[in-house]
């Protein structure tokens, strides 16, 4: 996708796009027919196949996102966006997992102990260090204070990511009149302490992971393994001034940005990869009611392809301004307003849907030789119903949300525009 034209009808690219970014989405473009040859058997086990995980482990997939220092890459939101859709021309899921480690940055917001121990756990690790599960959701799990720590039981949907994860990051609830504290706040726990249940048998994105992690009988979660939620807005704002790289000279605020950014790539890379699917088997294919030698003859075909690419366009153009905006203000040490926030995970919401649009055009176009399980398009039809439908990033609540504001209602509290802030009350209804 272009930023701007120059006089002699030359591409320049965004100059937020950096050596390393690209290096990293060429690698992966090269890897796409690994990808997509294995997205199939991918959704049978319930995760990314050996292969796969290999290949974006050392193509550095896991390691874009963490400190220099760390042997990372640090990569910025304009990089990240183009990693991360250049994946999902390939296969959701496997873009799905590389937007899950680009969140998991956010445990570099934890007690410094926990830090290093993970740090030095992980070395040679293949695959995410760290995993999250319902962190932020209505129902998590149980936790009672004790001496040195805590004892913790309960059962987190969502792990992305768990079968291939050293560590799990999980939302517990607590009595804050025995342990201070808001009552809401995440503990980190090892591999060995935690039970991965058979539960991911889903319509999209079946390659992820995202299993339910269980612990029944209460373990002993040590205190510098736990922080409380109300502590990890600043935490994350501090982690800028430790490491080094585009990823840690971003806010709090940038940071919980291109996360968002990252999920809507997802959708932009499955709305080109169906498009080029599209273009490929249209060519191949003859109509079953017109008598055109292919389906790329009919008008009708031509049409349909021309308003998705238009989607698709429209759409990129509005995550890569984003991921641009992002970058461009870290460099100059400029935030986003709550207001700027909550319009911007609107539109990008609104443009991953626009994604979702364009891929079930071009499903409903092609016909019934798309429905065979072998055929990518089927595939980005399903994985892009089961991101848009993410609660960070669906359309209607954001747009309540924006619509608030215009209307003179004070807004919700939320986390990143589009999680709520748990344990705070939602402002009641005007009086009189």
């Amino acid at each position: 996708m272009f930023d701007q034209v120059a006089p002699d009808f030359g591409v320049v690219e965004s100059p937020w796009l950096t050596d390393a970014g690209r290096e990293l989405r060429d690698r992966i473009r090269e890897l796409r027919p690994l990808i997509r040859e294995q997205a199939q058997e991918g959704e049978r086990i319930g995760a990314l196949t050996p292969d796969v995980l290999k290949a974006l482990d050392a193509a550095g997939i896991y390691r874009m996102t963490m400190p220099v220092e760390w042997g990372g890459t640090a990569l910025g939101a304009r990089d990240l966006v183009e990693v991360v859709a250049a994946l999902g021309e390939g296969d959701g899921s496997a873009a799905w997992s590389a937007f899950v480690g680009v969140g998991l940055r956010n445990f570099l917001g934890l007690q410094p102990e926990l830090i290093e121990e993970i740090r030095k756990d992980v070395e040679g690790w293949v695959g995410p260090a760290l995993v999250g599960a319902s962190v932020f959701a209505t129902t998590v799990g149980d936790a009672r204070k004790v001496d040195g720590g805590w004892m913790v039981s309960g059962r987190w949907a969502f792990g992305s990511g768990c079968k291939h994860a050293r560590w799990a990051m999980v939302g517990i609830a607590f009595d804050p009149a025995e342990a201070g504290g808001t009552g809401r706040g995440v503990v980190v726990l090892e591999r060995e302490q935690f039970e991965i249940l058979d539960d991911w048998h889903v319509m999209g994105l079946s390659g992820t992971s995202s299993n339910s992690l269980r612990v029944t009988e209460e373990i002993f979660v040590p205190d510098y393994r736990f922080l409380d939620l109300a502590e990890f807005p600043p935490r994350l704002d501090r982690i800028r001034h430790r490491y080094s790289g585009a990823a840690f000279k971003q806010s709090g605020r940038a940071l919980l940005m291109t996360v968002a950014l990252s999920s809507t790539a997802i959708t932009l890379g499955m709305a080109r990869g169906a498009l080029a699917c599209f273009a490929e088997q249209a060519a191949r294919r003859k109509p079953f009611t017109l008598p055109y030698p292919s389906v790329a003859d009919m008008a009708s075909a031509q049409v349909a392809t021309g308003r998705a690419q238009a989607m698709i366009v429209l759409a990129g153009s509005t995550i890569e301004r984003f991921a641009d905006q992002v970058d461009a203000r870290t460099e100059a040490g400029l935030e986003f307003t709550d207001e700027e926030e909550s319009e911007i995970s609107l539109a990008l919401a609104y443009a991953a849907n626009l994604c979702e649009e364009a891929i079930n055009l071009l499903q409903k176009t092609l016909g019934s030789s798309t429905i065979a399980l072998s055929n990518p398009i089927q595939r980005f039809v399903r994985d892009a119903r089961v991101v848009t439908s993410h609660g960070a990033i669906r359309v209607d609540p954001l747009a309540e949300q924006n619509g608030r504001r215009l209307l003179g209602l004070e807004p919700f509290p939320m986390v990143g525009a589009a999680v709520p802030q748990r344990g705070v009350n939602a402002p009641g209804p005007p009086l009189g």
